[in-house]
């Protein structure tokens, strides 16, 4: 029988229009013009201006023949520009491709090819490294200069195009592109690359607004929230973070570079009432001289992902005045999709069990539909009983729609209807889910994913080495760092110093092992090397 509730009612523009977080901005603007959207020094921005200049800016990139599915790479601190490049190159119906700040010019290359970028926004700061990507990239974008006020080192000036300049030749008043269709992309982000070059994660708007919603109703953001960006906006966007504030009119404080003196600053004179960030922000916070540190006059949400903090932090934060929550997500799934929900009744247990409680993943985010551990081969859901160990899976709308120009990665990421995140994790009894291993042997060292064999490439160009071995081992600061075992070639010698020079010449300083251990590297009857092994050496070495 037909449904009778389907008959001739359809879509039309009065009953349905594609969802797009762009909306929240406009509203922000009209609603509350005055409203202080933006804070960076001695800037400050209301939503009116706010509005304006992403309109500028997506007019400025019109003129120039950009327009839907382009792609705009920006190299950026977390900046007012940063946040003026999340509305304004979507707003002229482009991509929007935001590069860490840490990487090296030989993968901001890949990444601005692969990507296929006509424009490139630059903080003068990054500008060197800019120019060495764009001498080893093939495409020749156009490129503009952002000068921050607020940057006292040195940077680069060059013949690129002014940033002020280029957004004057906008019009504030530009009637910017809706998307065509909600599953338009939005963003592409690269992760870190386990396997060949990093993959190019391609996000939509319908996932995006849906996302920058759930932030909201996660973290208990209320109107006119206060948010320091100590999370950098290269990172999944910025968790949607950009887009959550416009929705719920807060206040963005930016942050450069994320040291104690401005942070504890913001907290107090701004009124902070959220931030972000890996327990290394955490730490940093919390070591802070007692000069520097200032007294809260109202408890601050802390959202953290990666590895768990250590029970002691998590003491001194609460002490301090910060609530901490769990957080846990992907690339592909627009940054936290995953939230460990704190039960009011657990506060009365003892530190240790409130730790271990903490330590956990938790459970699907509100705007995620379905999430999972499984079997990875018969995607079967694993006994809920904290020991049986499966794949974290998920399914919904902020799920990304794959990655770009890579078919074969994506069929194998959306094997059998599901997003698997190459997770291993257990589930207990209660729902929570928790993480084990990382299937991938992906390092997370301060926030930042590191892949072992991007490291273990690189050792194996030394001629003295003849096998690597590169697994996490736990750091108090760092939370992991990555380790190598390495066993040598005969008839060749080496040391720790010379490799970790040869690391540092190939790659971005954050991802060269902190320990070396020369050894037989053991490995199964068929050859394959026992990581599980190697990390379990390398917990009782940090121990």
């Amino acid at each position: 029988m037909e449904n009778p509730y389907s008959t001739g009612l359809d879509r039309n523009p009065a009953n349905f229009q594609p969802l797009t977080p762009l909306t929240f901005l406009e509203r922000a603007a009209s609603v509350f013009p005055d409203h202080i959207a933006i804070v960076h020094g001695t800037q400050r921005r209301n939503y009116a201006e706010f509005y304006a200049r992403s309109r500028q800016l997506a007019s400025a990139l019109s003129q120039q023949g950009i327009g839907r599915g382009d792609t705009v790479s920006v190299l950026l601190a977390n900046t007012p520009a940063m946040l003026e490049c999340h509305y304004g190159v979507p707003m002229c119906g482009a991509v929007l491709h935001s590069i860490n700040t840490r990487l090296d010019a030989s993968v901001i290359a890949f990444q601005l090819d692969h990507a296929m970028s006509w424009v490139v926004i630059v903080d003068g700061e990054f500008m060197g490294l800019m120019q060495q990507a764009l001498e080893l990239a093939t495409v020749r974008p156009l490129v503009i200069r952002y000068d921050d006020p607020e940057f006292d080192g040195p940077q680069t000036h060059d013949a690129a195009q002014d940033y002020e300049r280029f957004l004057a030749t906008g019009d504030p008043l530009f009637d910017w592109l809706m998307p065509e269709d909600e599953w338009d992309a939005i963003s592409i982000n690269y992760t870190s690359g386990t396997t060949g070059g990093p993959k190019g994660v391609v996000s939509h708007h319908r996932g995006a607004y849906l996302l920058a919603q759930g932030n909201a109703l996660t973290t208990s953001m209320a109107k006119h929230a206060v948010y320091l960006w100590t999370l950098p906006m290269f990172h999944c966007n910025g968790w949607c973070f950009p887009w959550t504030l416009s929705a719920i009119i807060g206040t963005h404080v930016c942050l450069r570079q994320v040291r104690p003196e401005p942070i504890w600053a913001a907290l107090a004179d701004a009124g902070v009432t959220h931030l972000c960030g890996a327990p290394i922000v955490m730490s940093l916070m919390i070591s802070a001289p007692d000069e520097v540190k200032r007294k809260l006059v109202r408890r601050v949400q802390f959202f953290t992902a990666a590895a768990p903090p250590p029970q002691k932090l998590l003491a001194e934060m609460s002490t301090a005045g910060f609530e901490v929550t769990h957080l846990y997500g992907l690339t592909e799934t627009y940054g936290p999709a995953v939230v460990n929900e704190w039960h009011e009744g657990w506060n009365d247990l003892p530190p240790a069990e409130q730790a271990a409680l903490k330590s956990r993943q938790g459970v699907r985010y509100l705007p995620l539909e379905q999430l999972a551990v499984l079997d990875p081969e018969t995607l079967s859901p694993v006994p809920r009983d904290g020991k049986t160990m499966g794949e974290v899976m998920f399914r919904g709308n902020v799920v990304m729609k794959g990655y770009f120009r890579n078919p074969q990665a994506t069929q194998k990421a959306f094997a059998g209807g599901w997003f698997h995140s190459g997770d291993l994790g257990v589930v207990h009894p209660d729902g929570y889910i928790q993480l084990k291993d990382r299937s991938k042997d992906i390092i997370i060292s301060g926030g930042e994913n590191i892949s072992s064999i991007e490291v273990e490439e690189a050792l194996y160009r030394h001629p003295a080495v003849e096998v690597a071995a590169v697994v996490a081992m736990p750091h108090e600061k760092w939370g992991e760092t990555p380790s190598a075992f390495v066993e040598l070639a005969a008839g060749q010698h080496t040391d720790a110093d010379l490799l970790r020079a040869w690391c540092r010449d190939r790659l971005a300083p954050y991802k060269v092992p902190g320990r070396f251990i020369f050894m037989t590297i053991p490995r199964t009857s068929t050859g394959k090397i026992q990581k599980f092994v190697l990390r379990e050496q390398a917990r009782e070495m940090a121990s």
